[in-house]
């Protein structure tokens, strides 16, 4: 079909067009006026994205997808409308109650037949880049559409701040009787510890250990300088057995010098007698005797001054296993005390850790009473719902506008289909389309009448066309 034939067949079935055209057009006006109008209000809220004054982290996040689809799920739930009907009491009106009986004879709870009823005149739009909701309500009267608005928006924070504070609550009643456990816990190990403490003597900030330690170092100092001197004077008391007159106590002794002076002199005088007296002379044997006292004299005087060595050496080894003891001794009390020590450490480690944990638990008690007893969610009411001037449906320009085109549409489509069952010859071009033939000429409209036209000019005038099986 060409556009020619298309403008051809709208001219010739234009009222047929024009009837379906203004009817539909009339429908849709006189529906948009025949309909009740209904008023859409719409109220706001924003999530909040700064930190939570209690626990300093980020509330609400920077509102991503997921978070805002769940404040949209909030909102769209049961929980909201059930808390709209209790908050504005509309399951104890009459009317209410009354048109519940009638659709759902008693059946089911009235606060899930009002959400229900509710749910499906809300639209809940998040914001594509920010962190604004916005909640709208569509009914008949104004009022009760911006009350039922504000209703949800304010339903809806309620809610927030109940899903934030309720586990707040049952984590607090778990913090409590875990800080009891813990207190008891601490309180044992405490207990522990000062029974260890009393059976063993020590006291807990006591300096003995210290001091104990120092005196065993002290004693072992004194150990390694009294076995150097012990060594020494074993070997002093060894050379003097061996050459006493040798020793410095007896070169320095004032009386074995002075018999050392009167034995040389005595020996001097031996000589000088002998030579002139003779070996058996008296006085030359009384100094020989003499010699010999002098010598047994000096000899006894010696060992007295080297046996000192002996006495010094004595003393030395008695005072080497004297400190010698003193520091076993020592030793095993500082070893005890440690001993007493490392038990009291560990035992005053189970009370830190004890008391760590107590803290830890008491810390967390705390922060999740302050969360309980909140008033505040991440959710705040951005623009409250007014009352809407004009209706939002129907929108007579947008359903007259729609239905000028639905209606042109129909009208176009009922031409044609007309057209289909009714086929007309509307122009040359159809005669040879149709019959298949070549088109010789085309005959003027007669103005005068020149007698009974043929068959086939019959069939021009007349615009029907054979059926295609009849075809001369």
């Amino acid at each position: 079909m060409t556009f020619t034939q298309f403008l051809a067949i709208l001219r010739a079935r234009w009222k047929l067009s024009a009837l379906v055209f203004g009817l539909t057009v009339l429908t849709a006006v006189v529906a948009s006026l025949l309909l009740p109008k209904k008023f859409t209000a719409t109220a706001s809220v924003v999530v909040d994205a700064k930190p939570d004054p209690i626990t300093g982290v980020m509330m609400g996040g920077m509102a991503n997808a997921s978070i805002m689809a769940t404040q949209v799920d909030i909102i769209t739930s049961d929980r909201v409308a059930r808390r709209v009907i209790r908050n504005l009491k509309l399951d104890q009106n009459p009317e209410v109650r009354q048109q519940w009986q009638d659709e759902t004879e008693g059946q089911g709870s009235i606060e899930d037949w009002l959400g229900a009823v509710f749910q499906k005149q809300l639209d809940v739009k998040p914001s594509r880049e920010s962190n604004v909701i916005q909640v709208s309500y569509q009914a008949p009267d104004p009022q009760f559409s911006s009350a039922l608005a504000n209703a949800f928006v304010q339903a809806y924070v309620d809610t927030a701040i109940e899903l934030r504070a309720d586990p707040a609550r049952q984590y607090s009643g778990f913090f409590d009787q875990r800080a009891k456990d813990a207190r008891d816990a601490l309180e044992a190990a405490q207990a522990r510890l000062s029974e260890y403490q009393q059976s063993s003597g020590i006291i807990g900030n006591d300096e003995r250990l210290d001091i104990e330690t120092q005196r065993l170092n002290e004693l072992n100092s004194q150990l390694v300088v009294l076995q150097s001197l012990a060594t020494e004077a074993s070997s002093r008391n060894a050379q003097a057995a061996i050459s006493g007159d040798r020793m410095t106590e007896a070169l320095t002794n004032p009386v074995v010098s002075s018999l050392k002076l009167e034995l040389s002199r005595a020996e001097a005088n031996l000589q000088d007698l002998n030579t002139r007296l003779g070996a058996n002379h008296p006085q030359v044997l009384q100094a020989r005797a003499n010699i010999t006292e002098l010598r047994a004299r000096l000899d006894a005087e010696t060992r007295r001054a080297v046996g000192s060595t002996q006495v010094n050496a004595n003393v030395s080894a008695a005072r080497v296993a004297e400190v010698r003891a003193q520091l076993d001794a020592q030793r095993a009390k500082v070893l005890k005390m440690k001993e007493g020590r490392d038990g009291m450490s560990v035992l005053q480690r189970d009370v830190d850790n004890a008391q760590k944990a107590y803290d830890a638990i008491v810390g967390r008690f705390n922060q999740t009473s302050l969360e309980s007893q909140t008033q505040q969610a991440n959710v705040n009411v951005l623009s409250p719902a007014s009352p809407p001037l004009l209706p939002s449906s129907p929108k007579l320009l947008l359903n007259t506008l729609v239905a000028i085109f639905l209606g042109g549409l129909l009208a176009v489509g009922s031409a044609l289909v007309r057209e289909l069952l009714d086929r007309r010859v509307r122009g040359p071009q159809d005669l040879v389309d149709s019959l298949g033939l070549p088109m010789l000429g085309v005959m003027p409209k007669p103005a005068v009448k020149r007698g009974p036209p043929s068959l086939m000019a019959q069939r021009v005038i007349s615009g029907r066309l054979p059926a295609p099986g009849n075809r001369p």
